[in-house]
């Protein structure tokens, strides 16, 4: 009896580790990810017009181009670094906790949440910011957020280069 409740135990955490596992592809884009990047463009899709639009509970959207990023696949930690822009957008720089977020059938998503100074997370919604990794490689990397604005879906993409 003993050695079947161990077996069983076993077998039961081999299962919890195996489902929370990290598909080999996600593996392969943390490890493409991981590094330092610059925000280069933010492109509107579904908009039309001058907007202004604040992105990551932060400032506007516009303020993170040229915006510095930086991904650590070991800790999965980063952060990102806005510079200061006359009136229009205030120098900061923030870290974040990121990971590769798969669903079954789904296309992989880039996550990440924003952290203080202790690590600890500071968006009320706890689920972050999720984005769809339109393309990957060595030198860049483009990532689209789709959102409803003036009740009409619209999107974000936001293209990458790694410095």
């Amino acid at each position: 009896m003993k050695r079947l409740s161990m077996l069983l135990s076993s077998l039961l955490m081999i299962t919890m580790l195996v489902s929370c596992a990290t598909s080999k592809e996600a593996r392969t884009y943390k490890k493409t990810i991981n590094g330092n990047w610059q925000l280069q463009t933010v492109i509107t899709e579904g908009i039309t017009g001058k907007i202004k639009a604040q992105v990551f509970n932060e400032q506007d959207f516009n303020c993170f181009v040229g915006s510095a990023w930086s991904f650590n696949q070991n800790n999965s930690l980063g952060s990102y670094a806005i510079s200061k822009n006359g009136g229009e957008c205030v120098a900061v720089k923030r870290d974040i906790r990121w990971s590769i977020y798969e669903a079954a059938g789904e296309p992989k998503l880039l996550q990440f949440k924003r952290l203080d100074t202790k690590l600890k997370e500071i968006d009320e919604n706890g689920g972050g910011f999720r984005f769809t990794i339109v393309q990957l490689d060595d030198s860049k990397m483009q990532l689209r957020n789709d959102v409803v604005f003036e009740g009409k879906t619209a999107s974000f993409i936001y293209n990458f280069v790694r410095n």
